[in-house]
């Protein structure tokens, strides 16, 4: 799912829009068991209730594409009898009437999210009518002729409020607040089945995760039977290992900055797009030729490429590089440069020592205090600059 399509379902989590059919709720505790259970029509709910209720599902739905919302694919085997797409669908088609079968999900959950506070599960059944588009790219909603049927799955901590003091109205006194058990925003989730080109596709689910960093696997694995992909961290991580493994002791400043450069400019090129950018393995490669990568270097990439990142995984743009700073570090030192400043450091060689030079001119400041650099506090001898 895209931008759009992800933004057109949130959309329906409004009271004018509503497309919830039921909402099954089980809150368990630190110990793993079931205090109490929810199951009832979603529009039977209070007003209040379902104002919380729309922004829980709408954070579930929240995020950066690549980092907190994964679009993940079903195995062919989870497909079949038995697996877990199929243990989905029937639950969707269901509708959540099927009390054995949300015990059931509910006992997946519980066994596999490894969480060790209260949370509350909340599983959620919607029938979203798709309005047709005309031509012109706007809604006709009397020319529907598809529903997406879907259910929305947002696990949420839930944790007692803080100890403090609060006016008593009624009392017209302060005193000592009650503490409750408060339910948070969700720490993950998952829609399925996914909602593409405006349409229902069975063969994936959206999985999101508050903690980019944090992608529970063992959760994926057993709810979903998917291979749990790199997180964004980790994707940084191997696109960095690579550069370096593949370059070896080529791995220059000037050709890193321009690795960086080139993927923030494919980035800034592509950022009105609802798909986020996504380097194969392939337009890797190619990136690192564009920036002047020796051919006997490349040789070894594609052995490099799956052994850092996995012979089929694809790497977000976003993920691997900042757009908005770059950071130089050394054991003491740690400079951070506006991406489109990059070429104001520059490295040279200064009385037989490798040094990054930045100009220093107006507004500078030290601390927070702006200084005022002197003719004579500038640098000279410049003469004795050798370039390398």
């Amino acid at each position: 799912m895209n931008k759009k399509e992800i933004s057109e379902i949130k959309k329906q989590f409004t009271p004018e829009n509503c497309s919830i059919t039921r909402i099954c709720g089980c809150y368990v505790d630190g110990e793993k068991n079931k205090r109490t259970e929810l199951k009832e029509a979603f529009l039977s709910l209070s007003e209040e209730e379902m104002f919380k209720y729309f922004d829980i599902f709408r954070k579930t739905l929240s995020g950066t594409i690549g980092k907190n919302l994964i679009n993940m694919a079903f195995p062919l085997e989870q497909e079949s009898e038995g697996g877990t797409q199929e243990f989905l669908l029937k639950l969707r088609n269901s509708k959540l009437t099927d009390d054995a079968l949300v015990e059931s999900f509910y006992d997946k959950v519980i066994e596999n999210y490894d969480y060790g506070e209260n949370y509350y599960i909340i599983l959620i059944h919607a029938v979203y009518d798709i309005p047709g588009k005309s031509s012109d790219g706007q809604e006709m909603f009397d020319a529907s002729d598809e529903i997406y049927e879907h259910i929305l799955c947002s696990i949420c901590p839930v944790k007692l409020s803080k100890a403090g003091l609060c006016y008593n109205a009624e009392k017209n006194s302060i005193e000592d607040r009650i503490r409750d058990w408060i339910v948070e925003l969700p720490d993950l989730g998952f829609l399925f089945p996914l909602f593409q080109d405006r349409s229902t596709d069975i063969h994936g689910v959206l999985y999101y995760t508050k903690n980019a960093e944090e992608l529970r696997t063992t959760f994926i694995d057993e709810l979903f039977g998917c291979g749990a992909p790199l997180s964004a961290g980790g994707q940084r991580d191997s696109f960095n290992a690579l550069v370096e493994e593949t370059l070896g002791d080529a791995c220059a400043y000037d050709t890193v900055i321009n690795i960086h450069e080139k993927l923030n400019d494919l980035i800034e090129s592509q950022k009105d797009e609802p798909e986020p950018v996504v380097l194969t393995k392939s337009e890797v490669k190619r990136l690192f030729e564009e920036c002047g990568v020796e051919d006997e270097k490349l040789e070894t990439f594609d052995e490099q490429y799956e052994i850092t990142a996995g012979e089929k995984s694809a790497l977000v743009a976003a993920n691997i590089t900042n757009t908005r700073r770059f950071e130089i570090k050394t054991p003491d030192v740690v400079i951070h440069v506006d991406p489109e400043r990059a070429d104001l450091v520059e490295t040279r060689v200064i009385e037989g020592r490798r040094c990054l030079v930045i100009p220093m001119e107006d507004n500078v400041e030290v601390n927070g205090i702006r200084v005022h650099m002197s003719e004579n506090g500038a640098y000279d001898g410049e003469e004795n600059f050798d370039e390398e």
